[in-house]
């Protein structure tokens, strides 16, 4: 299962999960996205079934683990993809509807996710877990701290969640991608030269390898780059 699946990151690893074998749950809110993503798994001889949810429909999330039990019995891998930026400003200037919308997205959800699916998953031969964090989670700079926090707090609910999975067959990372051409980048880093960042398609051939059965790390936070 993948969250945010519709573009960027979560897109490039959807297609490169399909084609690597695995039948992908892509997660996303506009039906648009979802269905392109779809074709490009299709053709890359891979399958999916599409599932448009916001995110912060956290009673939605409790549906769709039951909705996956009914049809597979088990969730064998989970990317926690999908997060928001916000609005880079001061803290004393942020607005309390982006700073609830950050909390929602990028905490709220992946704890209703986990929530949900940790049974799943415990039912896997080798239940495999990936969050996408960021550098900013170790940062301290002007204007990010709404994002930071979030992210920092994301942090550490999944190594939590990767302790408390220590014995077992379900293991939890963290991937910071660093600098990768997607829309939120964009949006960050708008003075940017797009052309002299990484695409998600070359991150995605590492996300499959965290995400497959011989995978054996757990509770690490892995850079892709330096």
């Amino acid at each position: 299962m993948v969250t945010g699946a519709s573009r960027g990151i979560g897109r490039a690893a959807a297609i490169a999960l399909g084609a690597a074998g695995a039948h992908v749950i892509c997660i996303a809110r506009t039906v648009g996205g979802l269905e392109e993503t779809d074709d490009a798994i299709v053709k890359a001889g891979g399958t999916a079934t599409l599932v448009p949810l916001n995110l912060k429909d956290f009673a939605a999330i409790d549906r769709l683990g039951a909705s996956i039990f009914e049809r597979w019995g088990r969730l064998d891998a989970f990317l926690g993809n999908a997060g928001v930026l916000g609005v880079l400003t001061p803290l004393a200037q942020l607005d309390p509807k982006i700073f609830t919308e950050l909390t929602d997205i990028n905490i709220t959800a992946n704890w209703r996710l986990i929530r949900s699916l940790d049974p799943l998953l415990r039912q896997s031969d080798a239940g495999r877990v990936l969050f996408v964090t960021s550098g900013a989670a170790a940062k301290h700079t002007h204007y990010w701290g709404g994002y930071a926090m979030s992210k920092a707090a994301l942090e550490s609910l999944a190594l939590t969640y990767a302790a408390e999975c220590e014995v077992g067959k379900v293991k939890v990372n963290l991937l910071n991608p660093g600098a990768i051409r997607t829309a939120m980048r964009a949006k960050a880093m708008p003075g940017e030269e797009p052309s002299t960042l990484k695409r998600p398609e070359e991150l995605a051939p590492l996300i499959v390898e965290l995400l497959s059965p011989s995978s054996q790390k757990n509770g690490e936070r892995i850079n892709f780059q330096r």
